[in-house]
């Protein structure tokens, strides 16, 4: 397996500022997703995904200077994605509601993510041989867990922020971890690590931050 270049901070050539521009752009890296789904990293080619993005492999250079850029885009994009879908799901507002309610809602989100977007597993995958991907994992990891973090201190607990904080981080990196073994087996399979995935956290979460008393 060919390992992507790390793109580094400077991976894009332009950045869109027009309409026009952002439009392209954005289609771009929806054709790079079809075409990495279908065929892989390795064996896509620009070429391919300006074809399917009704672009010039001109216009796409003007943005990115190879594929790796490319990806590590793609990549950005569906973190953005992920930091609002789970933000959403682990609002503060939301403490008041029950744990496993709120466990079993961002665990589908994530699911329908996968579902929904077509090439976040194969960019995943070269998230293990990049690091410049894995930063930006990193990154996100970090991101959701304090979302969570914050969450947690909204509900009643007697637990130190220094503690809050540990145990939002255990989550999201146990969550992450199953996360990673789901995404190489098969859906059924998948589906149940999935369902573990819901049961575990309810559990190890619930007894630290129980449910409100339901209100006379």
């Amino acid at each position: 397996m060919t390992t992507p270049p790390s793109p580094g901070s400077e991976s894009l050539r332009h950045l869109p500022r027009q309409t026009r521009s952002q439009e392209r752009f954005n289609r771009i890296l929806e054709a790079a997703a079809q075409v990495f789904a279908e065929v892989g990293y390795e064996k896509a080619s620009t070429e391919a995904i300006a074809t399917r993005a009704s672009t010039s492999i001109g216009s796409l250079y003007r943005f990115f200077p190879d594929k790796s850029a490319i990806l590590y885009a793609l990549a950005e994009s569906y973190a953005e994605q992920l930091r609002k879908v789970l933000a959403e799901a682990f609002d503060p507002a939301l403490s008041h509601l029950p744990l496993t309610q709120v466990i079993n809602e961002a665990v589908d989100d994530f699911e329908q993510f996968y579902i929904t977007q077509p090439g976040y597993q194969v960019v995943f995958a070269q998230t293990r041989l990049s690091p410049d991907l894995q930063k930006l994992d990193k990154r996100l990891d970090s991101e959701i867990a304090l979302h969570l973090e914050k969450f947690l201190a909204a509900r009643q607990s007697t637990l130190s922020p220094e503690q809050i904080r540990l145990v939002a981080l255990i989550s999201v990196e146990t969550a992450g971890s199953l996360q990673i073994l789901s995404l190489t087996q098969t859906e059924a399979f998948r589906q149940q690590v999935m369902s573990e995935t819901k049961t575990l956290l309810t559990r190890y979460l619930h007894p630290l931050f129980p449910d409100p008393p339901p209100k006379p």
